[in-house]
């Protein structure tokens, strides 16, 4: 057994794709406690991960590792750009594209008062 194939690592894989898998359920559940929960869970036990020596043996599964929490970022992003249209159309945000001369976003989302309250 190497030293990435001890218990202490396969757990701490174990727990990243517990997480990441949970993570994905929340953002198709819509589910914003779930989602805050398993990010925290995530961070822990990719902390963990990087903090033993990988070896060849466990890459491939880094690796998918890897390509799950990035196509939960692109779902993430998806629901990131629902949300903004939802909220640009209801008028409670406006979003004006202007970026600086250092090529950053210099615009700050607006809230409007729908005159309710």
């Amino acid at each position: 057994m190497t030293l990435a194939t001890q218990p202490s690592m396969l757990a701490s894989l174990d727990a990243l794709e517990h997480a990441l898998r949970a993570e994905r359920q929340a953002l198709l559940d819509h589910d914003v406690d779930a989602l805050l929960d398993s990010t925290r869970a995530k961070l822990v036990a990719l902390r963990q991960v990087e903090a033993r020596p990988l070896s060849d043996d466990v890459s491939g599964r880094v690796i998918a590792l890897s390509e799950l929490n990035r196509d939960n970022s692109v779902l993430l992003a998806r629901r990131r750009r629902e949300v903004t249209w939802a909220l640009r159309h209801l008028g409670r945000l406006d979003s004006v594209g202007v970026y600086d001369a250092g090529g950053q976003s210099s615009a700050r989302p607006q809230v409007r008062s729908l005159g309710v309250g």
